[in-house]
């Protein structure tokens, strides 16, 4: 019987552990946590967006900017449906939302959690941080704990997960890891994470959300936007976060290179032509009043101030005043008003992070290390990301289950 060490009890850990286990393994799962799948319990706002129901390769592969094809094989060998099917058979009801998403009909990540642990119940449960791996004539020999303890195995998984909220434990050790083995680990960076910006608007107007907006993220000297999506942001005091803006985010490469906005269209249910017009009633009702107190029913009353210092249009004009020219310079701000992006928001607040061990060292069929036949990588480690909307986690199980089949024939 192969004995099999499994690093770290996150998404991808207790997958692989329980794979392993279904594949006659005898498995250990060391975790620095009291309790595992910590970082699962915060997933999708607590309620666990836990994989896409798409059923399409090429659609799951899109929505990876980051090495999307490398996990051609491992998606191919465990799609969005298996993830489903073995949560239903593990006791969780599925359901599917907007966008593809799928949660737990109880909106609890506790229930995906309790699924996961159930899953790998046969699994010996070690509390402890991993010092090391120590390795001779090309094989991991032995894992070595902060503590001392020592522990061999036939194969190991690293599944450490990346550096975002680190409080749930996930700080790094995995990329350290792997890098005294001799793995290269591409620059971490944070993903799916909130903006911070440099117009002073948005301090002003912190805590306002908006819904059923397209906001576009473009980088300047281009002429087509990076991503253009409809639905909500809002506003903090250092920037821009929310839905949108998290998605966007994951198409930011490097703020030291390139400059970077967004594009926020207030109104994208109405073209520029039916603004117009609709912009003409609203001032044709209000004829006598002053400018700042004319937009009442197009705009929350949050933002109303700004619209108004930015359309340099005088507050205290009158409507009836106001020219064709200016009406068009509002026009033009309501359906892109410009938020100009410097920086992502901490690392420790992304959802995931971006990088990891480099994909050229690792056998996508297997995630097995191509350094060391008895190592294996699953999740964050690695060096792939993808967009929001259960990807992520869908990469944690296919990676998981991939690096667990193989790993349970080595040895034993």
């Amino acid at each position: 019987m192969p004995k099999l060490i499994v690093i770290g009890g996150g998404a991808a850990g207790l997958m692989a552990a329980g794979t392993a286990i279904k594949n006659g393994a005898t498995v250990t799962v060391i975790e620095k946590n009291e309790k595992p799948g910590r970082k699962l319990m915060i997933t999708g706002k607590g309620r666990c967006n836990v994989t896409n129901n798409c059923a399409d390769i090429a659609e799951l592969i899109q929505n990876v900017p980051t090495n999307g094809r490398f996990l051609y094989s491992a998606f191919s060998a465990f799609m969005p449906a298996d993830t489903m099917a073995l949560f239903e058979s593990l006791g969780v009801p599925l359901k599917t939302e907007r966008g593809n998403r799928v949660f737990p009909v109880s909106d609890k990540a506790s229930d995906i959690v309790d699924a996961l642990v159930q899953y790998c119940k046969k699994a010996d449960f070690v509390r402890g941080s991993v010092k090391a791996l120590e390795q001779q004539s090309g094989r991991v020999s032995c894992c070595v704990l902060e503590d001392g303890r020592r522990f061999y195995a036939d194969a190991f998984i690293l599944a450490t997960g990346g550096v975002s909220y680190p409080l749930t434990g996930s700080t790094g050790d995995g990329f350290r890891i792997a890098a005294a083995l001799g793995h290269s680990v591409s620059e971490l960076k944070p993903s799916l994470v909130a903006l911070r910006a440099s117009n002073g608007f948005c301090a002003r107007l912190q805590g306002l959300t908006l819904k059923n907006v397209t906001l576009s993220l473009c980088k300047e000297g281009t002429k087509k936007p990076l991503y253009s999506e409809l639905g909500e942001m809002l506003f903090t005091h250092f920037g821009i976060s929310g839905p949108l803006v998290l998605s966007a985010s994951a198409y930011i490469k490097d703020f030291q290179k390139d400059r970077y906005f967004a594009k926020i269209d207030l109104k994208p249910g109405l073209t520029e032509q039916q603004l117009e017009k609709r912009l003409c009633r609203d001032f044709a009702e209000n004829a006598n009043k002053d400018f700042s107190n004319s937009l009442g029913k197009l705009l929350p009353k949050k933002l109303i101030p700004e619209v108004v210092a930015l359309s340099g249009i005088p507050g205290n004009k009158k409507v009836n005043q106001i020219t064709k020219e200016e009406r068009a310079a509002l026009v033009a701000l309501l359906k892109g008003l410009i938020v100009n992006v410097t920086d992502f928001w901490s690392i420790e607040q992304a959802v995931i992070t971006s990088g990891g061990v480099n994909t050229k060292e690792i056998h996508p069929a297997t995630m097995c290390s191509k350094l060391y036949d008895n190592l294996f990588f699953a999740g964050e480690i690695i060096d792939v990301d993808a967009f929001t909307g259960g990807f992520n986690l869908q990469i944690a199980f296919s990676t998981a289950n991939a690096a667990a089949i193989h790993a349970s024939q080595i040895g034993g």
